[in-house]
């Protein structure tokens, strides 16, 4: 539930993502978790993670394709992998490291490339702080591989890795950022998957205990709620291997005469307040369930839906110059700069 409130709509569906590594966890015993530092300068971690679109990935369940992939990229550099790391902490993909590492019984990083998701391999702080996108490798569930020796920058490996992903039918997982421990600490956004633990089992508290899950939630992840209320349209496709479009909200209680809308590319991008802008990219904007904090991703909005928007700000790792160009507005083709509008503090 935690990752799926921070993948921002996106990085597949959580609870398919819990079923794989649940059975995962039943069939190899439970999973090392470490932290960065632990870490030595000389170590392998390669990070996973799934590349599609959502509205696909909910149909077209992922196997064992992590731990394929994994493996290719470790023949090619001729040296096994002492432990995965997550391409962004969002969704099914802040689960797809325990596929791999329960096969091949290495531990998982706590930690990630992004601090939520994003829609594209580039978006990562591995590649915008200076960790090597290739060699990589993406997989699917056919037993097909596509191995990428070299891309002259991130974003060409994007776009090759996207054009394989549709021939392997818009759902595939990838395998790249070969990194020593050095790498990992200095480029990876530390202590996301406790984080994701922590705001899931703030909403499945506020379940149990039948309180607000909006104030749970904030107080393990702190943002503000930036809207309530009802989805009353939503336009959305998959195109280009990615699901684009827009979702309206119809405001209640205190937002009852105003109207959201929000953006997404697989993750929700910018939020409007009868068309002013009140949150962007890489700020997070999630849709939870107003009642139970559940998550509601991008391939599960619907008309009718009761909803809450929460707006969270981003890791610092995400917000300077360097990851702006990458990561801010400008990056999903928007003319105006970012600007932190949420008037919260951030950690």
């Amino acid at each position: 539930m935690g990752a799926g409130i921070l993948g921002t709509g996106g990085g597949g569906n959580p609870y398919i993502g819990k079923l794989r590594a649940q059975e995962i966890v039943r069939q190899y015993g439970n999973i090392k978790v470490i932290q960065p530092n632990q870490l030595k300068d000389d170590d392998l971690v390669i990070c996973l993670g799934g590349i599609g679109a959502p509205t696909v990935g909910v149909e077209k369940v992922r196997g064992d394709e992590s731990a394929r992939a994994l493996n290719e990229l470790e023949n090619y550099l001729g040296k096994k992998a002492t432990a995965v790391i997550s391409g962004e902490i969002g969704g099914s993909n802040s689960l797809e490291p325990i596929i791999a590492a329960g096969k091949n019984n290495i531990p998982m990083i706590d930690g990630d490339g992004m601090g939520r998701a994003f829609p594209e391999i580039h978006m990562k702080t591995f590649f915008i702080y200076g960790v090597s996108w290739t060699p990589a490798v993406v997989c699917d569930e056919k037993g097909n591989t596509a191995l990428f020796t070299k891309a002259i920058s991130a974003h060409w490996l994007e776009k090759m890795a996207r054009a394989v992903t549709i021939q392997m039918g818009c759902a595939a997982v990838f395998a790249t950022a070969p990194m020593n421990g050095n790498e990992v600490k200095n480029t990876a956004i530390h202590g996301t998957l406790t984080l994701a633990k922590n705001v899931g089992e703030a909403v499945q508290n506020a379940q149990n205990n039948k309180t607000d899950p909006v104030n749970n939630i904030l107080q393990a992840y702190p943002g503000k709620l930036l809207f309530e209320g009802k989805i009353s349209d939503l336009a959305r496709s998959t195109t280009d291997g990615f699901a684009r479009g827009h979702v309206l909200i119809e405001g209640s209680n205190q937002y009852k005469k105003n109207t959201l809308k929000i953006e997404f590319q697989n993750e929700n991008l910018i939020a409007y307040i009868d068309n002013k802008i009140v949150c962007m990219v890489p700020d997070l904007i999630c849709i939870i369930d107003s009642e139970t904090g559940d998550p509601i991703t991008t391939e599960l909005l619907r008309y009718g839906f009761r909803v809450s928007v929460l707006a969270l700000p981003a890791p610092e790792n995400l917000c300077t110059q360097k990851a702006l160009e990458v990561v801010g507005p400008k990056g999903f083709g928007y003319d105006f700069e970012y600007e932190y509008l949420l008037n919260i503090p951030r950690k």
